[in-house]
C-alpha cells in the first residue's frame, strides 16, 4: 500500500470508528464551523456545490439550504458511515438537492469547470500531497466560482491533546504521535504557500481564535471519541484503553481544565471569469 492509499485507508477507518460520537451534542464544532464556511461563500439560489470530506453534513446541509431547490450538492466522503448521518438529517429537512458519495475527493470523475464551489472542511490535511489535492478540487471549480478550504489552527484541542497523547505514550508509545497532520498548514503563511504551490492564488485567508467549552472532563472524551483521536483508541485493548482514559480524565480534572482550544483558519478563493478552468 503506497502513501496515499495508507492514508486514506486510515482516515476512513478513524472516522468510520468515530461515528457513534461524532454528532454527539459536545462535538458541536463539526457543524458550527461547517456553517460558518458555507456563510463565508454566500452562495446563491442554483449553484452546484461540491462538499468533500464532507463528514456527517456539517457544511453540506447548510449548502444544500442555500442553493435552494433549483441547485444541488455533491457530498463525498470515505467514511460510508458519516455519509450514513448526513443522509438520514437530509432526508429528516426534507431536502431532495443533495447526493451523497462514499468517494475519494481525487478520484470522483467530474469535467473540469462542473461547480460553482467547492468546499473542504477539515479534510485537505488528510492526504500527503495537499498541494495535488487542491489542484484537482481547483480544476472543478468554475471561472467566476469558489474554493473554499478550511483547516484547523495552532494548538487545536490544548491543553486536552497533550494530556492525551501523554497517556497514549505511557501505555503505546508505539501509538504516540508529536505532530498533526493540520499542523502543516496551521498558519495563514503555510496555507497560503500551500495553495500557492497549487496554483490558488487569494488574499482571503481569515485565522479566528476560538475556545469550546467543557462543563466536565467527559466532555472531552466524548470529543476524541468522536474525532480521528478515535483511530488511536481502536488500537487498544479494552483494559488499556481505561487506563488511557483514566489518565487523561485525571490530568484534565486536577488542572481543571473547562475549555480546549479551537482556532480555525478560512481561506476562499475565486477563480478568475477569464481563467481557464
Amino acid at each position: 500500500m503506497n502513501e496515499l492509499e495508507d492514508a486514506k485507508a486510515k482516515a476512513a477507518m478513524a472516522y468510520n470508528t468515530a461515528a457513534d460520537y461524532f454528532d454527539h451534542p459536545v462535538n458541536s464544532f463539526w457543524h458550527c464551523f461547517g456553517r460558518q464556511t458555507v456563510e463565508r461563500i454566500g452562495l446563491r439560489p442554483g449553484e452546484q456545490v461540491l462538499d468533500v470530506c464532507s463528514g456527517s453534513g456539517g457544511s453540506a446541509l447548510p449548502a444544500a439550504e442555500q442553493v435552494g431547490p433549483d441547485g444541488k450538492v455533491v457530498a463525498a466522503d470515505l467514511a460510508e458511515r458519516l455519509i450514513a448521518l448526513a443522509s438520514a438529517k437530509a432526508e429528516a429537512r426534507g431536502l431532495e438537492n443533495i447526493e451523497f458519495r462514499i468517494a475519494d475527493m481525487l478520484d470522483l470523475g467530474y469535467p473540469d469547470a462542473s461547480f460553482d464551489a467547492v468546499i473542504c472542511v477539515f479534510g485537505i490535511f488528510f492526504v500527503p500531497d495537499m498541494a495535488a489535492a487542491v489542484k484537482e478540487l481547483w480544476r472543478m471549480v468554475r471561472p467566476g466560482g469558489h474554493l473554499a478550504i478550511t483547516t484547523w489552527g495552532p494548538d487545536l484541542f490544548e491543553p486536552a491533546s497533550s494530556a492525551f497523547w501523554d497517556a497514549i505514550g505511557d501505555v503505546r508509545p508505539d501509538l504516540h504521535r508529536s505532530f498533526n497532520p493540520w499542523d502543516r498548514i496551521s498558519e495563514p503563511a503555510g496555507l497560503r504557500e500551500m495553495l500557492a504551490e497549487a496554483g490558488v492564488h487569494t488574499e482571503n485567508i481569515v485565522a479566528e481564535a476560538g475556545t469550546h467549552p467543557l462543563n466536565s472532563p467527559e466532555d472531552w472524551w466524548s470529543i476524541a471519541m468522536g474525532s480521528g483521536y478515535r483511530g488511536t483508541l481502536a488500537q487498544l485493548d479494552i483494559e488499556t484503553l481505561a487506563q488511557v482514559r483514566r489518565k487523561n480524565l485525571s490530568c484534565l480534572d486536577e488542572n481543571q481544565v473547562n475549555a480546549i482550544t479551537t482556532n480555525v483558519i478560512y481561506a476562499l478563493a475565486k477563480k478568475q471569469e477569464t481563467q481557464d478552468a
